[in-house]
């Protein structure tokens, strides 16, 4: 976990962002529309004003833009700059290669190994998340 840390941090300061600023980013790539500032909230768990404060700074970094919703236009939506996420993308991409090359000497059955691992680890520290948001822990 450190050394992945420490990997974002690198990439993070390799395109000019604030590590948070870079999860986030990686975060609405997987977003199927835009979403609201709230939105962004729930899914790194910061507060809405902290929230706030990472678009302003996406924004100003040129990775996302705010639009009125033209269904509500009381609500306001982060959208994502293609042209840079294209650029953000090929930073991945010139990794991916390094990554890739780390699996290509395993049999499938490691790999599904691997696979399952990683999706188990996603739901535990899913549930830690919950449970440490959720208070639970502070409890005697």
């Amino acid at each position: 976990m450190a050394a992945y840390a420490l990997f974002n941090q690198a990439v993070a300061d390799h395109i000019g962002l604030h590590p948070t600023d870079l999860q986030c980013l990686n975060l609405l790539t997987l977003e199927e529309a835009p979403v609201t500032t709230g939105r962004i909230a729930e899914l790194t768990g910061l507060t809405t004003g902290s929230a706030t404060r990472l678009v302003d700074r996406l924004q100003k970094a040129g990775y996302v833009t705010r639009e009125r919703d033209t269904t509500d236009r009381r609500r306001v939506l982060v959208t994502l700059v293609p042209e840079k996420t294209a650029e953000f993308g090929a930073v991945w991409d010139r990794l991916a290669t390094d990554w890739s090359a780390l699996f290509e000497d395993l049999e499938n059955t490691e790999l599904a190994l691997i696979t399952a691992h990683m999706k188990r680890t996603v739901a535990f520290s899913t549930n830690q998340i919950e449970r440490l948001r959720s208070g639970e822990l502070d409890a005697p």
